[in-house]
């Protein structure tokens, strides 16, 4: 099989299909007539993780985020840039294929970085349906399906933000977390922004609204404004209202997704070997 075979067989089972000029899910390295021979996923593919698919034999990655440093992977900028020369020379090497696999992953029949969220923290079962989209104010269809897709609100059982955090830091192997709130707080609903969903995806507001409307205890949370959602928490928590907030980061967040991708890709990639290559936590604590 190909690699271009394959991306569209990837596309196909995702249920749309976005035209090329309005996503950023593009082949950023390597030769859509390739061979695939393994597959390697990944939330980033970094110069670590490319050196990591050189030695398991793996010749295609497909990662969910940029490889060039910037949302839609423009090189222009970089062309005598030595840190991009030298990832590019890397990758040309090591002749490895890279596909970016994003919108059609967030957009799909389900959103599977959510689906591998799930998995990996056994939140399956807890999901809620959210309320009717008309308690948002949104009648506009384009607008009500926004709010639809917007992150994921879970009823957990009771604990507290400090025991919440203990919870995330122990399975997603990091050595901090960031909290707003009383770390004694109750918590029972919670939502979910992988990525940069707690931005609010082009609406600052989204993360608010969402806490408002649905009563939710806790956001746990990708990327973080501390003017936004991160200060709407804790002016709430300072008058007393059962608010709080973890910061797991955009890595740690979304890499489940792709952690699951193997056997998402099961069905379609003809006995292709497939893994997880783990981007890892891009910071180091002092």
């Amino acid at each position: 099989m190909t690699v271009q075979e394959l991306i569209d067989r990837i596309r196909d089972k995702t249920g749309i299909r976005i035209p090329e000029d309005k996503t950023c899910d593009q082949l950023m390295m390597g030769e859509p007539d390739m061979e695939v021979k393994k597959i390697g996923c990944t939330f980033m593919a970094t110069v670590d993780v490319v050196r990591e698919a050189a030695e398991q034999g793996v010749n295609f990655i497909i990662t969910h985020e940029p490889t060039w440093f910037n949302g839609i992977d423009r090189t222009e900028w970089a062309a005598e840039d030595p840190v991009y020369l030298e990832k590019k020379k890397l990758i040309e090497e090591k002749q490895i294929a890279i596909w970016r696999f994003h919108d059609h992953m967030h957009m799909g029949h389900a959103d599977e970085i959510y689906m591998g969220f799930e998995k990996e923290f056994g939140w399956g079962d807890y999901r809620v349906e959210i309320t009717d989209i008309e308690r948002y104010g949104e009648k506009d269809p384009v607008q009500a399906g926004f709010w639809k897709n917007f992150g994921a609100v879970y009823r957990i059982p009771k604990t507290t933000l400090k025991e919440l955090g203990s919870f995330f830091k122990e399975k997603a192997g990091m050595d901090v977390i960031q909290i707003v709130g009383n770390p004694d707080m109750a918590v029972e609903k919670v939502s979910v922004l992988v990525g940069g969903g707690s931005l609010g995806l082009g609406r600052e507001e989204a993360p608010m609204v969402q806490m408002f409307r649905e009563n939710v205890d806790v956001a746990v949370c990708g990327d973080i404004t501390e003017w936004t959602l991160s200060a709407y928490v804790r002016d709430a928590a300072m008058m007393g209202m059962n608010k709080g907030m973890l910061v797991l980061g955009h890595e740690r967040s979304e890499e489940w997704g792709m952690k699951y991708l193997p056997e998402w890709l099961e069905s379609i990639s003809d006995g292709i070997p497939a893994v997880f290559l783990d981007a890892g936590e891009p910071f180091v604590y002092l």
